[in-house]
């Protein structure tokens, strides 16, 4: 037995081929919100990683500008100072001011370097005061002088 549809009626079938306006407009409104903040994340660590590597390519900088200053075994070529290209186009200049300490061969060292990188950064300054024992650096007869006091003052001190 076959039912007859005469009486009632037949209700349309939704098919849902596509998508509403409404809601291709709420998709694109969150992938453009994730695209932003994904950029904005991606650019903050492209800036950071920037600032990391140039920190520690200016302490390498340094630290070649002490160790070039330390293997001077003249004074006055220690004092005078010298001039290093880097590598991405930039100029390290250095000099130092050596002052004689009341012990012999014992010198306090200011460095003092001017490092110019080859891009649109400005010129930075950068000094360091530290100790140095170099005997090489003395004047023999200073160092005779001095010598002498210490004696003296060790002899004083004993008695």
């Amino acid at each position: 037995m076959k039912r007859s549809m005469i009486g009632r009626r037949a209700r349309p079938t939704l098919k849902r081929g596509a998508f509403t306006l409404v809601e291709v407009l709420v998709s694109l409104a969150i992938f453009a919100l994730a695209a932003v903040v994904l950029s904005t994340a991606y650019v903050n660590v492209l800036l950071n990683f920037h600032l990391l590597q140039r920190g520690t390519t200016g302490k390498s900088e340094i630290a070649f500008a002490r160790a070039t200053l330390l293997a001077e075994p003249v004074r006055a070529r220690a004092e005078q100072g010298g001039e290093v290209p880097l590598p991405e186009g930039g100029q390290l200049r250095w000099h130092a001011t050596l002052e004689e300490m009341s012990l012999p061969d014992l010198f306090q060292v200011n460095l003092a370097l001017e490092i110019a990188d080859g891009g649109p950064t400005p010129l930075r300054r950068e000094n360091q005061a530290f100790l140095v024992l170099r005997p090489t650096w003395s004047d023999p007869e200073q160092r005779e002088r001095l010598r002498a006091a210490a004696r003296e003052r060790l002899a004083k001190s004993r008695s």
